[in-house]
C-alpha cells in the first residue's frame, strides 16, 4: 500500500514551527538539534511511527480492524495508536493519531457497577 498527493501542496520537511521548536528545546536540555539526513537532502519529511500494522476495513478477510478501531473477532479490544493509519501520510502522524484516539474513547461507554 502505498499514498501519494494528488492534489495540493506537496509536504515538506520544512516546517518553520517545528524548526523553531527544536531550537528552543534543544537551547533548554543542551542538546544539539538534528534532523534524518534524506528530510534535507532529498525533501522527504520522515516519521518515527509505525504505521500500518492493523488496517482498517469492512470485514476481517483482508483488514483488521473496523471504522470504530474494533478489532474483528476480539470483544472489546481496540487498536488506537499508529498502527491504525492506513499509508504514511509524509508528514508526522501525532496530532491526527491523537485526534482519533481521542475520537474512539469518547465512543466507550461508562461500565454500569
Amino acid at each position: 500500500m502505498s499514498a501519494k498527493v494528488c492534489s495540493g501542496v506537496k509536504p515538506t520537511s520544512d516546517i518553520p514551527e517545528s524548526i523553531s521548536l527544536k531550537k528552543k528545546y534543544s537551547e533548554i536540555i543542551g542538546g544539539k538539534p538534528t534532523s534524518f539526513v534524506l528530510e534535507s537532502i532529498a525533501g522527504i519529511p520522515s516519521t518515527a511511527q509505525v504505521q500500518r500494522g492493523a488496517v482498517m476495513g469492512a470485514d476481517r478477510s483482508k483488514k483488521v480492524i473496523s471504522k470504530n478501531n474494533e478489532v474483528f473477532r476480539y470483544k472489546n479490544m481496540l487498536v488506537i495508536d499508529g498502527a491504525m493509519i492506513s499509508a504514511n501520510p509524509r508528514v508526522n502522524p501525532s496530532l491526527s493519531i491523537t485526534a482519533i484516539s481521542e475520537w474512539v474513547m469518547s465512543q466507550i461507554r461508562n461500565k454500569e457497577k
